[in-house]
């Protein structure tokens, strides 16, 4: 098992929150090597939290543990969970956070509802530092997942609307937006070379329109707007040198058309 435990929350780093959850993780498991992914997800927002762990998640050694926190549905009715999907574990409130990397691929699910694993003095509001970070510790100090709760078959799960393409194009929309303002939609480098083979394609967004894509930000000017594949195999929109999201006024839902040229 690796002592590698990860982070994603929407605490943001103003607060106490990420410290004591690692003050947790450390008084069972003192060996364990944090990694913060991202603690700035806006608040509340599971599907921006489930796009990041999904981009994430996969490129640490096996055995890693990833600790995810965006839960406002704390204190309801909604169960606490861990996975194991690809030798790696997930914790955290099955609300659909996991929902991008589960509809990608097969999981363990288990309902935490072993008391024993988590910390015993307990707030309704704090599930983060209660609930999960004790689970994610146990299981990084080699804890089986099968110990720590009852499998279950079925979590909850959201989904993105998928991009809609005919003869003359493709039609999607932003899913994220990252800090540097590039537009990321939901239109894969695989159904964009399905649908526009060798054919040149026009690219509109917001009243904004882009006549070809690029490799990279540098192929355009400084302050021009550049379509292009981006890190996550997604197709994304960004302005060399600038906030794409501000500058072509567009927010997250927007829509995005791909026209194929004659």
């Amino acid at each position: 098992m690796s002592q590698i435990i990860t982070l994603t929350t929407d605490f943001g780093t103003q607060d106490h929150y990420v410290s004591v959850m690692k003050a947790v993780m450390l008084g069972i498991a003192p060996s364990a090597q944090f990694i913060d992914v991202s603690h700035h997800i806006p608040a509340q927002d599971i599907m921006a939290g489930a796009w990041v762990i999904r981009n994430a998640a996969f490129e640490f050694p096996k055995g890693s543990v990833h600790l995810v926190v965006v839960d406002p549905g704390v204190g309801t009715d909604r169960n606490p969970v861990a996975l194991k999907i690809n030798d790696q574990y997930f914790v955290g409130p099955d609300n659909g956070i996991f929902s991008l990397i589960t509809n990608e691929f097969k999981f363990k699910a288990y309902k935490l509802n072993k008391p024993k694993f988590w910390r015993k003095e307990r707030s309704r509001t704090f599930h983060g530092r209660d609930v999960f970070s004790p689970v994610a510790a146990h299981l990084s100090a080699g804890v089986d997942i099968r110990e720590l709760g009852d499998p279950i078959k079925e979590l909850v799960s959201y989904h993105w609307a998928v991009p809609i393409g005919d003869k003359d194009g493709l039609q999607g929309w932003v899913i994220h937006i990252d800090r540097f303002g590039n537009l990321i939609t939901n239109i894969s480098e695989q159904l964009l070379e399905e649908t526009a083979g060798r054919r040149k394609v026009r690219v509109y967004v917001g009243n904004t329109i882009i006549d070809h894509m690029v490799n990279t930000f540098g192929d355009v000017e400084a302050g021009e707007p550049a379509a292009f594949i981006g890190s996550s195999g997604m197709l994304e929109v960004g302005i060399n040198k600038g906030n794409a999201a501000q500058m072509l006024g567009v927010d997250k839902g927007a829509q995005i058309s791909l026209v194929l040229q004659k």
